[in-house]
């Protein structure tokens, strides 16, 4: 039995795209807590598309920006964030172009900076492994985050 009647589950899930950017799993995972058969689910997604409450490109592109913004990811981290969203390639590849490299190298140094000085260790070597292995953690390579610390 669903939890809302069917016009009312249309006018929330609009209402719910309306507050932020939505990945089309997102909403099928929604329309799922409150019961809604399959073939509705697919029914209203689409009406979604087509009234643009739903956009895989701009959503995309909307979380690359935040996530490498506001929590400072690096692209690895954000790029699987987006495949377990089921991202199509193309859309992943348009979000990457909002990423800004002199901004990203920025992020990748405020990241190991501050964690310099929260970690400890008994050698300067240990310490800066440390930093290596968080900042990959956080989504940046292996490669530029070794270079940024001189290893």
């Amino acid at each position: 039995m669903p939890k809302y009647p069917p016009f009312e589950t249309r006018a929330r899930i609009k209402k719910w795209c309306d507050l932020q950017e939505r990945a089309q799993i997102e909403v099928k995972e929604k329309l799922r807590t409150w019961n809604v058969a399959s073939d509705d689910i697919d029914q209203i997604i689409a009406e979604l598309i087509e009234g643009n409450y739903l956009n895989e490109i701009r959503f995309a592109k909307a979380f690359t920006t935040g996530k490498y913004r506001i929590k400072r990811w690096g692209w690895k981290k954000i790029e699987m964030s987006l495949k377990a969203k089921r991202i199509s390639p193309y859309c992943i590849a348009e979000a990457k172009k909002e990423i800004d490299d002199a901004e990203y190298s920025e992020n990748l140094r405020k990241v190991i900076e501050s964690k310099l000085k929260l970690v400890s260790g008994k050698s300067e070597w240990e310490k800066k492994q440390k930093v290596l292995k968080y900042a990959v953690s956080r989504g940046y390579s292996f490669d530029d985050a070794k270079e940024f610390l001189d290893l």
